[in-house]
């Protein structure tokens, strides 16, 4: 068996980013940007002001005789003429400026009547109360760079830059497919001997939390044929492909077998932790898009995990494997900087006994920034506990307590 790293290097081994492509910016959110965006004019394109106000002359002072009102400027609109000393303009916040206003008083500082306006005694100086041109970033400034993860603002600043369809890395596709003849839907009541499937509504869920939108396909059952067929329209039409259940030593554990009828190269069976030891990992042929650049770089295959069945294993599994994995497809990180990071450590509040040869992934509460404490946990069958923790303890082999205080490391579930 592998150890935890070494089966996480085999992984990250094939792992490297999806080729860019083009979306919405309505699609972009959350994508890795793959290429410097520069803006196409400057930001804000005129002097505007901020505030709804009358736009004046700075140098006409305040607190003296009225100013005449000689045009009312709305957002949207341009002003009409040049603003001449003793006048203002009222001005709506985001309108141009006039030729010749170089400051803002704020509406509630000034008192109309008719066409004159009164002007309360402040400091006024020029440039209050008004963005120049250019202030946010000028024409062909880089407003967005290669390797951002794009954020609600980035959308929006691409958005006023007229990048309607950001070059990104996109999210992989990812399907799960639950397997097993023991399963039913979650609206279904089981019968004897059966159970729901919440091994596929979990771990869709983790790639939806990361962006991903993954398929829940039908449950697969235990029938060679059919399990060969589902796994392959998974595999045609995915980048990742995660199977749950059937990897084990069982008589039905028939999954191995139906990937290899289907060409997926097994890269390792079997990982020394607990829980998650049947893991089993591969890579599929590489697809059509995938082959237009082959020659040219090593043409990107599907990767395929199998996750055992106990949920908490699958669970463990995709912490440790599948995650990272999605994250260098997306562009996120580089195998490089996942193998490089530096563990989360936290004290133990409270002593706990490990026995057995394998590191143990243990589910645990955070207490305050620095500690956390194990939950009584009734193993890799217990998803009801592990809804309740933070994240896993990770307890090396080898029979010993652990004392209150001692350093461990920890990985977290978001």
């Amino acid at each position: 068996m592998l150890s935890v790293d070494e089966a996480l290097r085999a992984v990250l081994g094939w792992a490297r980013p999806l080729p860019p492509r083009r979306v919405s910016l309505r699609d972009a959110l959350g994508c890795v940007s793959a290429r410097d965006v520069a803006a196409d004019r400057d930001a804000p394109p005129f002097d505007k002001s901020v505030v709804d106000g009358y736009a004046l002359r700075s140098a006409d002072g305040t607190g003296f005789g009225p100013l005449q009102v000689a045009m009312e400027i709305m957002a949207g609109q341009i002003p009409a003429r040049r603003l001449e000393p003793g006048e203002a303009a009222l001005i709506m916040t985001g309108a141009p400026l006039p030729e010749g206003a170089d400051a803002v008083v704020m509406i509630e500082r000034a008192r109309r009547v008719g066409n004159s306006v009164w002007i309360e005694p402040q400091p006024l100086t020029a440039g209050m109360n008004r963005m120049e041109r250019g202030r946010e970033y000028r024409a062909g400034d880089i407003v967005c760079r290669a390797g951002e993860r794009l954020v609600p603002a980035h959308l929006g600043v691409l958005a006023s830059v007229g990048c309607a369809f950001p070059e990104v890395i996109p999210p992989p596709r990812l399907a799960v497919v639950p397997t097993g003849d023991e399963l039913v839907e979650p609206d279904q009541a089981p019968g004897a001997g059966q159970i729901r499937n919440s091994n596929g509504v979990m771990l869709a869920a983790l790639a939806d939390e990361r962006g991903l939108h993954a398929t829940l396909a039908p449950i697969a059952r235990d029938e060679r044929t059919s399990l060969e067929e589902a796994l392959q329209c998974a595999i045609k039409n995915h980048d990742v492909v995660v199977i749950t259940g059937g990897v084990s030593m069982g008589a039905l554990d028939l999954v191995p077998a139906a990937l290899a009828a289907r060409g997926v190269e097994r890269i390792f069976h079997k990982v020394r932790v607990k829980p998650g030891k049947p893991l089993w990992f591969g890579v599929g042929s590489p697809q059509a898009s995938a082959l237009e650049s082959f020659g040219k770089v090593d043409p990107i295959r599907p990767l395929i995990f199998g996750l055992p069945g106990n949920p908490v294993s699958g669970l463990v599994n995709w912490l440790l494997f599948v995650a990272p994995a999605v994250e260098v497809l997306a562009g996120r990180a580089t195998a490089e900087g996942v193998l490089a990071r530096t563990p989360i450590t936290l004290k133990l509040t409270d002593p706990f006994a490990h026995r057995g040869d394998r590191p143990t992934y243990h589910p645990a509460t955070r207490v305050g920034v620095d500690a956390a404490r194990p939950l009584t946990w009734s193993g890799s069958a217990d998803l009801w506990t592990v809804a309740r923790a933070d994240g896993f303890l990770a307890f090396p082999a080898g029979d010993r307590v652990h004392q209150p205080g001692q350093v461990v490391p920890f990985v977290a579930m978001r």
